[in-house]
């Protein structure tokens, strides 16, 4: 009887200590050919390997395991299946375009996995998730769009009064024909246009992430509106086109805006981004006056050799944070009790927020809510507003082209 207790003791370390000595798996999704893929990615693994090196989590190692989307909504649907049937990952992160979220909320929803999502601002993402309890298993670090425009309308009415030079009436609005440009375009017209303080027209385009590139008629259309507001919402790819074609036909409206999730690696360096004004959450201006952004900038240009280049970066890597931190504290990955514990979450962030969980619209679990209006000035992303985060003072009007 003694043997027997003794082998059944030996047993239970073994197994004890090979389930510590194990990896907690993190599949990541995000769409690999944009900026906000490639380095929110990146980061993430960054974070992972920070992790990993103080000790890890229960005893265990961090393993990120990456799915390319492509920015597709089939694509992304294969990746959930892909990574909760053959990884056998614990968790989810990542995520940015909000057509390719939507084709992801079916699997997310029969794996019921705790989903950490760094990007999908479109509020029909939020109605396809449904309310609680059956989306509990979502937590939304992005704002959704109707947040970002309550933020910009507020912005903007804070630059005016503070900037008396700075005066709007007429905003025009390009958006990409996608799920995320849609959904822009309907926040704009509601939180622009509903009180008749403004005068709002806008037009689709095909972005170049997607097989586009020409923005002849969106640019034509802009400019016979006469806007004191253009704003873009694209991706990084249409960046620099649609400047090289707004330059050609001359077309300088008093603020030109463009509002991507990330921007081009160099594009602070090109000729044509002085004065271009831009929405976001993360500037390398941060790192003066933030110790999270600046800790989180060295670690990332001591391992990958470039600055990070769009707001994915830190937020990516506060998810894998928060992610790591709700685990230890639940003592485990099983969706309710990492949930009970993730509602708790106060995460001090590189992007200058507390980052708590609240209810929105329709899900329980929001994270962020308001984004900043940034300017490039001298090829560093400076933040305009809120003031109290400011770094610099805008740069009106937009210079016409030479």
């Amino acid at each position: 009887m003694k043997r027997v207790m003794f082998a059944l003791a030996v047993l239970a370390l073994f197994v004890g200590s090979a389930y510590a000595q194990g990896t907690i798996k993190i599949g990541g999704i995000w769409t690999l050919a944009d900026i906000t893929g490639k380095q929110g990615s990146a980061a993430a693994q960054l974070a992972v390997e920070e992790i990993n090196a103080a000790g890890g989590v229960l005893g265990k190692k961090l393993e990120l395991i990456v799915v390319d989307d492509e920015g597709k909504a089939d694509k992304a649907a294969a990746a959930v299946e892909k990574l909760a049937t053959v990884d056998k990952v614990d968790v989810f992160v990542g995520g940015m375009a909000s057509g390719a979220e939507l084709g992801k909320i079916p699997a997310f929803k029969k794996y019921n996995k705790v989903v950490m999502s760094t990007g999908a601002a479109g509020g029909t993402v939020e109605k396809g998730l449904g309310p609680s309890p059956d989306s509990d298993f979502y937590f939304h670090l992005h704002p959704w769009d109707y947040n970002q425009g309550a933020s910009y309308a507020e912005g903007w009415d804070a630059i005016q009064k503070k900037y008396p030079n700075i005066q709007i009436k007429k905003i025009f609005l390009a958006y990409e024909e996608g799920a995320f440009g849609k959904s822009s375009w309907d926040a704009t017209k509601i939180l622009f246009g509903s009180d008749n303080r403004y005068i709002v027209d806008g037009a689709s385009f095909k972005s170049a992430l997607l097989g586009g590139g020409d923005y002849t008629a969106v640019l034509e259309a802009a400019k016979a509106f006469k806007p004191d507001l253009f704003i873009w919402a694209g991706y990084d790819a249409d960046a620099l086109p649609l400047l090289e074609q707004s330059k050609a036909m001359k077309f300088s409206p008093g603020i030109y805006l463009g509002a991507p999730p990330g921007w081009p690696i160099d594009f602070g360096a090109s000729k044509l981004s002085p004065n271009v004004m831009l929405y976001g959450m993360w500037s390398t201006a941060m790192n003066n006056n933030n110790p999270a952004s600046a800790k989180f900038f060295k670690n990332y240009v001591a391992k990958y050799k470039e600055e990070p280049a769009t707001y994915f970066a830190p937020l990516a890597y506060s998810a894998v944070y928060i992610l790591a931190e709700g685990i230890k504290n639940a003592g485990t990955t099983e969706t309710t009790a990492l949930i009970k514990a993730l509602e708790a979450t106060k995460y001090v962030s590189p992007l200058g927020e507390t980052i708590t969980f609240k209810p929105s619209n329709i899900i329980k679990h929001q994270g962020i809510t308001r984004q900043k209006i940034l300017q490039w000035q001298n090829g560093e992303q400076q933040v305009i507003w809120p003031f109290e985060a400011a770094t610099a003072a805008p740069v009106y009007p937009f210079p016409a082209w030479k």
